[in-house]
């Protein structure tokens, strides 16, 4: 599914919110490396594969694709830490050649083969690159820099891959730090049960984030290329507060304030702080697509990400996977010593509230889509 701060560090934790969160899941290979606990990540991930093996079949053109270039480029953008990213595009690879071998049967070579890897400046790509297998078939480049600008040449890219990234905001709305706005959000860390004018301005800038990524990927893309896009949503019209994470969004929140009754930290530490994370609906993503004009939706769909999950949830476990792809952005935000005692007390009170997430709605909070380049 974070010593006391200035004001120049509450500010970049503002304006850096993308930077401080995807890049900075724990990297290296220790006990709460993101690498480590990433397991449930890649079962979502798995069960979207045959689907997307069917839409590459049905709608990816390799044979107008390779006419005009004897490479065929694909991207990982916000592709982390750990052997998910090199286990999906490996995946996508062995889909694109069955497809060549099917569309091309006269063919007598293929394509060269390059991935690229793309996900902030920060990112632990020396811990990625160790998950490469020996005998790859494809070369490989790492290409930091935000996916929300162009990070390569334009014309140049045919099968973009984006999974469980997009959900992170670029920055944070800047009213939510404003006193003076409705959209301050006093006490709270997210939008889930906090009012409207917070939620909109989550939702705003998740319109735009998104319409800078299809902006960018359209001048990288070639006509016909297309986008598998997997990440975190909701059905329209559902509160947040109706599914596991965001329970445990609000719990969160709730921690911090007590440690601000202990002095662990203070509250206006918890005030300028904010997770930047955004659950798109599928109309508000359909709505972003359409406005930004430069793809068509192939495929859209809510899924159920953890089919696999059934009875009790591993309360230690689920934590541990939270906090391996969290911890950056409380670390940069709070004193160290605090970061122990707000993932120990979610342990606790998630544990207290377990039947209670056990039946929280599960069944569409993963979108699956396939954007192909006009």
């Amino acid at each position: 599914m974070a010593t006391l701060v200035s004001d120049s560090l509450a500010k970049k934790n503002n304006d850096k919110a993308s930077e401080n969160s995807t890049a900075q899941v724990i990297g290296g290979h220790g006990t709460n490396s993101y690498s480590n606990n990433s397991s449930y990540q890649r079962l979502s991930v798995n069960i979207v594969t045959k689907k997307i093996e069917d839409a590459i079949m049905k709608n990816l053109d390799v044979e107008t694709l390779s006419s005009t270039s004897n490479i065929f480029r694909v991207a990982d953008f916000g592709c982390g830490v750990g052997s998910n990213t090199i286990n999906s595009m490996q995946d996508l690879l062995q889909i694109v050649k069955k497809k060549y071998i099917s569309q091309c049967p006269t063919s007598s070579q293929m394509p060269e083969f390059q991935v690229i890897f793309n996900d902030q400046f920060t990112n632990d790509f020396n811990t990625l690159f160790t998950y490469l297998p020996q005998d790859k078939q494809y070369l490989v480049a790492s290409v930091p820099g935000s996916f929300h600008n162009q990070v390569l040449p334009k014309s140049s890219l045919h099968l973009a891959h984006c999974s469980y990234s997009l959900h992170w905001l670029s920055r944070l709305p800047k009213e939510l730090r404003d006193e003076r706005s409705p959209a301050w959000n006093k006490g709270k860390i997210h939008y889930t049960s906090a009012p409207p004018e917070v939620l909109m301005a989550y939702a705003t800038q998740f319109a735009e984030d998104l319409d800078n990524f299809l902006s960018a990927r359209g001048g990288e893309m070639v006509s016909g290329g297309m986008i598998v896009i997997v990440g975190s949503s909701i059905p329209d019209g559902m509160p947040y507060s109706q599914v596991v994470n965001g329970i445990m969004f609000d719990c969160m929140g709730s921690i911090l304030m007590d440690m601000v009754k202990t002095g662990s930290i203070s509250e206006a530490d918890v005030d300028a702080f904010n997770l930047p994370i955004y659950a798109c609906p599928p109309g508000e993503f359909i709505e972003g697509v359409e406005r930004n004009g430069l793809f068509s939706i192939e495929v859209i769909e809510l899924m159920n990400p953890a089919p696999w999950l059934k009875g009790p949830i591993d309360i230690p476990v689920f934590v541990k996977h939270v906090r391996a792809a969290m911890e950056g952005m409380f670390s940069n935000h709070f004193p160290s010593k605090s970061i122990d005692e707000l993932f120990d007390h979610l342990v606790l009170k998630l544990s207290d509230i377990s039947q209670q997430l056990e039946s929280c709605y599960r069944d569409g909070l993963q979108l699956f889509a396939i954007l192909k380049r006009k």
